[in-house]
C-alpha cells in the first residue's frame, strides 16, 4: 500500500524549504534596512536592533508564506508530473483526488497558522514595536550631542560647545515667540534636570536677549531655567480583543481584517487552482510554473487589496465561496475527469 500523504508531503517540504528561505531572507533584508533608518532619528544598539527585528518576525511570515506555498505547490505537482511519478500513482489506482487529500491538510494548517499569525502575533509584536520607538524618541530628546547644531529642546534651538562629566559648557538657546519677537540666551555651564516626569535644562552665569521690531530687552541670571513644554506621548498597549473591536468604527481597520482573513485562507483555495493546471501529462502539456504562480498570486492579491479597500464580511464569504467553487469545477474538467 503506497502511503500517498507522507510521499507528497516529503516533497512538498522540500519545494517548501527550497522557495520560503530565499523569500524569507529577502524580506528580511528590506525590514531590516527600514530598521537601519530609525538610526537617523535615533541611537539604537546592536541588541536593540535585534529586537525591533523580532517585533517585524510575524509581518515577514505573513507575507511570506502565502507566497511560498503556492510556488511550492506548483513545483511538487508540475515536478511530479513531469517525472511521471502522478501518472505512476495513478496506475496504481489513485485518483487525483486523493493525491490532493494530503495537500488539503497541510493548506488548513498553514491557513490557521496565517489566522494566528495575523490576528493575535502582529497586532502585538506592533505594538512592541510602537511602545519601543516612542519610549527611544523620548530618550533622544534629552540627548544633547556637543557641537552639532539645529537641535531642539521643547520649542528651543540649543548649541553645546562640549559636555564635561554631564555638565554643559558655552550653552546657547534660541527661540522665536512668533514672527516679531524672539529670544536668545548665552550661559557658560547647565545641566539636564528630570524631576516628576518635568525635563528641564538649568542655566548658570549667563545673559539673556528678547528682540522685537521695536526694541532690544537684555537681561543678566545668575540661574536659569528652561523647561522642555513639549507633550510626551504615552503609548497603551490594548489586548487583542480590544485592538480588533476598535474596527467597528474604524474602516481601515476593516479594510485590514478583511485582507487578513482572505490572504490567510490562500493555502486552501490555491490548491484546486493551482492543480488544475499543474496535474499534467507530460506528453502533451508543457512546463508552465511560473505562468501558474505569477497569474493564482496575482490574482490572490488583487482580490485581497479589493476587499481590503471596498470589501464587508458579504463579499469576503462571496469570494471564498466562487473561489472554491471556480477552482473545483476547473479541476474537474481539466484533471479528475481524465485521472
Amino acid at each position: 500500500m503506497v502511503n500517498v500523504r507522507g510521499y507528497i508531503s516529503t516533497h512538498f517540504t522540500k519545494a517548501f524549504l527550497t522557495v520560503f528561505l530565499p523569500f524569507f531572507l529577502i524580506i528580511s533584508l528590506v525590514y531590516l534596512v527600514r530598521i537601519a533608518s530609525l538610526t537617523a532619528q535615533i541611537q539604537i544598539s546592536f541588541s536593540e536592533m535585534f529586537w525591533l527585528y523580532s517585533f517585524m518576525l510575524p509581518d515577514i511570515i505573513f507575507y511570506t508564506l502565502p507566497l511560498s506555498f503556492v510556488a511550492a505547490l506548483t513545483n511538487v505537482l508540475m515536478r511530479l508530473s513531469l517525472d511521471n511519478e502522478l501518472i505512476a500513482l495513478y496506475a496504481l489506482g489513485l485518483k487525483a483526488e486523493k493525491v490532493l487529500k494530503s495537500l488539503f491538510v497541510l493548506g488548513l494548517l498553514f491557513s490557521l497558522l496565517l489566522l494566528f499569525v495575523s490576528f493575535f502575533a502582529m497586532p502585538l509584536s506592533k505594538q512592541y514595536y510602537q511602545s519601543f520607538k516612542t519610549t527611544k524618541q523620548a530618550q533622544a530628546k534629552l540627548n544633547i550631542v556637543p557641537g552639532k547644531l539645529g537641535q531642539k529642546f521643547g520649542d528651543y534651538y540649543v548649541y553645546v560647545k562640549e559636555n564635561k562629566d554631564d555638565t554643559f559648557h558655552t550653552i546657547v538657546i534660541y527661540n522665536r515667540i512668533n514672527k516679531g519677537q524672539e529670544q536668545f540666551f548665552a550661559s557658560q555651564s547647565g545641566k539636564l534636570k528630570k524631576e516628576n516626569n518635568q525635563t528641564s535644562l538649568l542655566l548658570n552665569e549667563g545673559y539673556g536677549y528678547t528682540y522685537t521690531d521695536t526694541k532690544l530687552q537684555q537681561a543678566q541670571y545668575k540661574h536659569l531655567e528652561v523647561y522642555d513644554t513639549t507633550k510626551q506621548k504615552d503609548f497603551r498597549y490594548q489586548d487583542i480583543f480590544n485592538y480588533w473591536l476598535q474596527a467597528a468604527t474604524n474602516q481601515k481597520l476593516m479594510g485590514k481584517i478583511l485582507f487578513f482573513i482572505f490572504i490567510s485562507f490562500i493555502p486552501l483555495l490555491s490548491i484546486y487552482p493551482v492543480a488544475s493546471f499543474a496535474m499534467i501529462n507530460p506528453r502533451h502539456d508543457a512546463n508552465h510554473s511560473f505562468l501558474i504562480i505569477f497569474a493564482v498570486s496575482f490574482f490572490f492579491y488583487f482580490a485581497a487589496s479589493s476587499l481590503n479597500k471596498w470589501g464587508n464580511f458579504f463579499l469576503l464569504c462571496l469570494a471564498i465561496f466562487a473561489i472554491g467553487l471556480i477552482g473545483k469545477w476547473l479541476f474537474e474538467k481539466r484533471v479528475a475527469k481524465y485521472f
